[in-house]
């Protein structure tokens, strides 16, 4: 409306000084109306198709915004994790990091150390657990801890849904990280309170994408038992699609003390007893 509103502003300027430089040239008056009506309805016409332009332009903008609002409220609706990405959990994660007194792994040359003296032990791919092709081999490790949860877990979501879990990441150095977030804004930084704990091989992300509405609920709730129990602290990233699993250092103790962690609902019941309807044996316990 500002463009049309200015043009009729020129418009009119331009009429005015046609007419203006037409009767100082002494042409006849039948002959200067005559051009100055047919220039005005010249004008008249051009501003009617401009206005119609921008209605339709602005109708085409009004829907394009309307279809976007709508797709943005539908994804909205549709994503309500159990464990949304935080400050405070990023807060969380650095604080256990530190509990333990673990380093933030700088360069290869650090890295390769870690795992050279066993701080950092391979996941290896297996019936229930597979990799992101994507993810380099030399970034494939954890810290021991972390490695018993991934075992766990994916061991449970085997026998629960016969399908594997995909690891999309573990272990970064900071030059790794540094790299990450020129290109992915939603990246921790690599540094600080809230810098990603993957530096420090605690930490694993998980693919979320392809599960079933089933499979993501029972996953929330076996991270809502450990998170409960103070030994993870997950997040649902929403633009990579993944559990990003920080494993605390107790849980390798704890572990050893469980001889089950059920899972699913309490209210749930085997069909052939009283029992939990998940059930996944893990650690050294006593039978």
């Amino acid at each position: 409306m500002d463009g049309l509103t200015a043009w009729l502003r020129i418009a009119a300027t331009h009429t005015a000084t046609i007419c203006e430089g037409a009767r100082r040239a002494e042409v006849p008056a039948p002959q200067r109306n005559h051009f100055v009506k047919r220039f005005v309805k010249f004008q008249f016409a051009a501003v009617a198709l401009l206005a119609l332009l921008c209605g339709l332009s602005g109708s085409a903008f009004a829907v394009r915004r309307a279809n976007v609002h709508h797709r943005h409220l539908r994804w909205l609706r549709f994503w309500n994790p159990m464990f949304r990405p935080s400050h405070e959990s990023l807060i969380v994660q650095n604080a256990e990091i530190d509990r333990l007194d673990l380093p933030r792994i700088q360069n290869d040359t650090e890295l390769e150390a870690l795992k050279a003296d066993g701080s950092l032990l391979e996941i290896r791919a297996g019936e229930t657990l597979r990799f992101d092709p994507r993810l380099d081999p030399s970034r494939r490790y954890c810290r021991p801890w972390t490695l018993d949860f991934v075992d766990d877990l994916s061991q449970a979501y085997y026998n629960r849904f016969h399908q594997q879990i995909q690891v999309n990441s573990a272990v970064r150095t900071v030059k790794v990280q540094k790299k990450l977030r020129r290109h992915n804004r939603n990246a921790a930084p690599a540094d600080g309170d809230t810098a990603s704990s993957h530096l420090a091989g605690v930490t694993v992300d998980l693919q979320r994408r392809g599960m079933t509405k089933d499979e993501i609920r029972w996953v929330e709730h076996y991270l809502f038992y450990m998170k409960a129990l103070g030994l993870v602290e997950p997040e649902e990233e929403r633009h990579q699609w993944v559990f990003h699993i920080m494993v605390s250092g107790r849980y390798s103790d704890w572990r050893e003390t469980q001889d089950i962690v059920p899972l699913g609902h309490p209210e749930e019941e085997h069909p052939d007893g009283d029992k939990p309807a998940t059930q996944v044996a893990i650690g050294g316990g006593a039978k």
